[in-house]
Parts: C-alpha cells; sequence; structure tokens
C-alpha cells in the first residue's frame, strides 16, 4: 500500500507541473490580437569554452567597468501622455535595446504608459520584443498577471505565503532553456519592501577569486532541481529488501520526470530533514558557471548559487524567518548546487559568492509603471522580502527585432 500511494504522489508531482497555455500575439493593436500558441523559451546558448579562464579574468579587470542598469524617466523627457510615451518606445527601439545589451538592464521611470497589463504590452510590442513561454513551462505552471491562461504576462512572485522570502540572484533559465531577455512591469507595489533586485553578472565575473574562478570553471556547476521527501516508509522493510525497492522506485521516477521535462534528469538517493527521511534528488545535467554573451562576446557569471544553494537559503532564514513551504509543490521544488562532478561546494566557497553577489546588488524600488527591461544574460534578478499585497508582472522574450544587425556594433577581444 505504502509502495502504491507513493507511486501515485509521485506520478501527481510530476505530471501536475500543468501546462501554459498560449499567450496573446501583439498585432497592430491589442484589440485586434490573435491567439497563438508563442515558441518555447529558446535554448541556452553556452558559448565555446574559455581555455584560459584566469587569463580572461585578468583582461575583464584590465577594462573600465561598464555602467549597468541606467534609469530613462518619462518627467526627464518630457513624455506627458501615454501617445508621446508609445511613439518614444517606438521611434528609439534599436537604440534602447542596443542599451540594454550594453547596460545589462534599462530601468524605465514615470511612464503612464505601463500602469496597465495592456500599455505594458503595448510598450514591448513597440520595442519589437519576441514574446516566448515561460522557461518554467515543462515543468510547472507560473500564473498570469490577469488569470487568463492566453496571457503574454505572467505574475513575479507576488504570493503573501512568500513575502518573507528573499529571492536569490538568478538568471532565468530551466535545464537547457533561458529566454534571451526579460521585461518587469510593476502594477501594485508593496507597502513596504519588496524591491526587485539586479546584479551585473560580469561584475560578479571581475570580482570573485581568481582561484574559486578557476575551480569552479573547470569541474562546472550542477543543480538539483527536485526533492521528492517521502520515502522514509522503506524503512520499515527488511533491509534485504530495501534496496529493490529503492531500485524500482528510481527507475519509475525518472522515467515519468525525463518523459516531463526537456533535460536530462539524473536521480539518486539522499537523506533530508530534520530526521534524515529518505528522500529521491534530481540533478540536472552540469554546466558552466560563466558564459559568453551571444551578441556582444563578453564573458559573464551566469549562475544561480545565490537562490540556488541550500545553505545561503538557511543562512537568510536567521534574517528573515523560515520559508514557509505550505504545499506539495513547495516542498519539492527545493534546490541545491554541486560541483559539476557530483561533489560539495565548501562552504567557504558558497559564502565569497554570497559576498560578492550582495555587494553588488542594486535595489530598485519600483512603482507604479515602473518597468525594468533586462538582458537575461547580462543581468541577474531577484526581489527583497515585502509586506502587502505586491503585483508585479513579467514577459519573457525569445530575442527581438534586429538582434542579429546589432551584434557588428559589438566586439569583445
Amino acid at each position: 500500500m505504502r509502495l502504491s500511494i507513493s507511486l501515485l504522489f509521485l506520478a501527481h508531482s510530476v505530471t501536475g507541473f500543468s501546462n501554459v497555455g498560449p499567450q496573446v500575439k501583439i498585432g497592430s493593436s491589442l484589440q485586434a490580437t490573435t491567439i497563438e500558441p508563442p515558441p518555447l523559451s529558446p535554448l541556452t546558448l553556452w558559448g565555446e569554452k574559455y581555455v584560459n579562464i584566469r587569463k580572461l579574468q585578468e583582461e575583464v579587470r584590465s577594462r573600465p567597468v561598464p555602467e549597468f542598469a541606467p534609469e530613462i524617466s518619462a518627467k526627464d523627457l518630457g513624455l506627458s501622455t501615454t501617445a508621446e510615451q508609445l511613439e518614444y518606445f517606438k521611434s528609439n527601439a534599436m537604440e534602447l535595446k542596443k542599451r540594454m545589451q550594453s547596460n545589462g538592464a534599462v530601468i524605465f521611470r514615470d511612464f503612464e504608459l505601463m500602469k496597465s497589463s495592456e500599455g505594458f504590452q503595448e510598450m514591448y510590442a513597440a520595442l519589437g520584443m519576441k514574446v516566448c513561454l515561460d522557461p518554467l513551462h515543462s515543468v510547472s505552471a507560473r500564473p498570469t498577471v490577469d488569470g487568463e491562461k492566453n496571457s503574454p504576462v505572467y505574475e513575479a512572485v507576488n504570493k503573501e505565503s512568500r513575502k518573507n522570502f528573499f529571492i536569490g540572484m538568478h538568471n532565468e533559465f530551466v535545464g537547457t532553456r533561458a529566454p534571451r531577455a526579460a521585461a518587469f512591469v510593476c502594477l501594485k507595489a508593496a507597502e513596504e519592501g519588496g524591491e526587485f533586485i539586479l546584479v551585473d553578472g560580469r561584475k560578479i565575473f571581475r570580482d570573485l577569486s581568481p582561484e574559486l574562478v578557476e575551480e569552479l570553471y573547470s569541474r562546472g556547476i550542477r543543480y538539483s532541481v527536485m526533492e521528492l521527501p517521502f520515502f522514509g516508509w522503506i524503512d520499515n522493510f527488511p533491509s534485504v529488501v530495501q534496496p529493490l525497492i529503492m531500485g524500482f522506485l528510481k527507475g519509475a521516477a525518472e522515467a515519468a520526470i525525463n518523459a516531463k521535462v526537456d533535460f536530462s534528469v539524473d536521480l539518486r538517493w539522499e537523506e533530508g530533514g530534520y530526521d534524515n527521511v529518505k528522500m529521491l534528488q534530481a540533478r540536472a545535467p552540469s554546466q558552466p558557471p560563466i558564459v559568453t554573451h551571444p551578441v556582444t562576446g563578453d564573458p559573464t557569471w551566469f549562475c544561480n548559487v545565490h537562490s540556488h544553494s541550500s545553505k545561503l537559503r538557511k543562512d537568510r532564514e536567521s534574517i528573515y524567518g523560515a520559508e514557509r513551504f505550505e504545499d506539495g509543490a513547495s516542498q519539492i521544488n527545493k534546490s541545491d548546487m554541486y560541483f559539476g562532478d557530483d561533489g560539495d561546494i565548501p562552504n567557504e566557497a558558497l559564502e565569497e559568492m554570497d559576498q560578492v553577489t550582495a555587494k553588488n546588488m542594486k535595489y530598485v524600488k519600483m512603482r507604479e509603471g515602473d518597468v525594468v527591461l533586462l538582458d537575461n544574460y547580462k543581468c541577474m534578478h531577484g526581489r527583497n522580502v515585502f509586506d502587502g499585497t505586491r503585483k508585479h508582472g513579467v514577459a519573457w522574450f525569445e530575442g527581438w527585432d534586429g538582434e542579429e544587425d546589432t551584434k557588428e556594433n559589438f566586439e569583445f577581444s
């Protein structure tokens, strides 16, 4: 009975990562829209492997520190009407997209246009941004701002149950897929806190110690992306039978998960929780922590240790309180990070990465209508804890009009 219950729960957990419906494709006007499925989030572009990562870091350190996340205000530009603001985005689309790539992100302030989800969609359509599905599409369901499955604007993490959860810095990617860019909009600011946080990945690469950079890059990194923590009952069986049961469960779970996601998942038995209960931990493939930007050629930190490390999250609990895992999905979607060869990353290394990340955080207190347009390869993002109600949305982009034409304007050598 215990075995069948666990298998049923496993099947529900994996297949229950629900479908994300088709989104709205923006046409010449929002009233004349055509509903059709957008493309999947594009495959992650890792770039060629660097031969000498320490030498590259030395070269990067010798260059001027690039400007990061400049602000553009509609008031400063004298744009008082939504029509003027929309025309500004249309007329300056290419320049704004170049700034996003050069500066990692652009923060738009005081725009009346983006105070609604519809105006936000008009804004990024005017820029020529190409919408794609949430990268979580194959493994989970992110709600949409208006509750409609066809909406192109997803909810950011606004739940009251997660308000004391500090979302660590991360690039948005799942398995083998990562959007090229994103736009985050504030539709209602939290009464207190809830700042959007940005970090320039190029600065993380510059500031980490050469020894740590070399070890991380040579060994790679690997994430655990899921924990299935309901197998303590196996201990009730005779020890001679337990390996057979565990082997069967591991095989069944791997088949179910790999049939759902579009990247290879490796399951391993671990023990966790306060009572060291048996659990299955799912680990994604090894990957590099530093990648080459697809357009500008900059080497940039592309590693979600700040959000995924179990140790760093637990350290933050002493400041913000314990994570409130209140539902089955939250209990399952626990993560951690290891070296690519499955070795544990020492606490000293995790603390260094945490300190370097914290030093480079840019807190952005967004007001209604503010938008952050960011390059997902250069700019990491997160969210501060908050009180009150918060409603922020996000749209993901597979690319943008004129992306190929901009490559000749950038050169990293």
